[in-house]
């Protein structure tokens, strides 16, 4: 395993480069962590380089683990001392093994994730913070949806950060990002998607709103949510009730109670198709 003794190292800077500025095409991902890089191995993404702690890269942790398996594949991996790690970990505490991904073009494609057959796409408008969207990438795996597609001025799914609150769900789950909000819209209805506005008032109950088939749910960001805009060129509305005085909830969280009032009745859909063609079998 190579080592590196220098903060002005070109792969050094690469790192610093990828933390600062995030390939806005998605393709080359930092990872930072002993379970990014794990469900990256295990997700079949491919490596670029990664950095590994010196005093950790002989030992039993995780990380050196983890580094010892990737050198064994023939990535390039390199040892660095405590204060070369600092410079490359974008976190304020580094974790010990920080790595540079390739991620498959496939994934990235708007049109590839409208047309999944009976798809539940979340589509994310103006979120703004990372942390949040990297959380509305895990919510939307757990619950099932087809993919997520982050749209107009919102944080790049694809910064550290974000792909630190996926926990891992970006490296697996379909993830596009447009900048044109209305292309969204565009690219959805041409697929036959119906679209599902999430507004604070006067939507129709998440539980009364037809979840079955191709449909898009569009949630906004912090603050303001969905303009009227956006909200005019959906297909229905829905709106969760609260008990007062709460007007709002967080995106992420909002996300999640959608989804999985979609989910219940998508499943209850399926199953009872099953049931009907189980007893025609029978």
């Amino acid at each position: 395993m190579k080592t590196i003794a220098s903060r002005q190292n070109p792969l050094v800077r690469a790192f610093r480069d990828l933390a600062d500025r995030p390939d806005p095409e998605g393709r080359r991902l930092l990872l930072d962590g002993a379970h990014l890089v794990r469900d990256a191995l295990t997700a079949g993404v491919e490596f670029e380089a990664v950095c590994v702690a010196a005093a950790r890269a002989d030992g039993e942790a995780e990380e050196g683990t983890l580094a010892r398996a990737l050198h064994q594949r023939g990535i390039n991996v390199v040892a660095v001392p405590d204060q070369v790690l600092a410079a490359v970990s974008p976190v304020r505490t580094p974790s010990g093994i920080v790595a540079i991904a390739t991620r498959p073009q496939a994934v990235l494609d708007l049109a590839g994730i409208a047309g999944r057959g009976s798809s539940l796409v979340l589509v994310g408008v103006d979120v703004q913070d990372p942390g949040n969207v990297g959380a509305l990438l895990r919510v939307a795996e757990a619950a099932g949806a087809a993919g997520v597609v982050i749209a107009g001025h919102s944080a790049s799914p694809f910064s550290w950060k974000a792909l630190r609150g996926s926990m891992g769900s970006a490296l697996r789950l379909p993830v596009a990002q447009e900048r044109s909000v209305s292309h969204v819209l565009d690219v959805l209805r041409a697929s036959d998607v119906r679209t599902v506005a999430a507004v604070a008032r006067d939507g129709s109950a998440p539980d009364d709103v037809t979840w079955t088939g191709r449909v898009a749910m569009l949630v906004g960001g912090e603050g303001p949510g969905l303009s009227e805009e956006v909200i005019a060129s959906c297909d229905a509305r829905t709106t969760i009730p609260m008990a007062p005085p709460v007007e709002s909830l967080n995106v992420t969280v909002a996300a999640a109670i959608l989804l999985y009032a979609a989910r219940r009745q998508r499943d209850a859909r399926n199953n009872s198709r099953d049931a009907v063609t189980t007893d025609r079998d029978l």
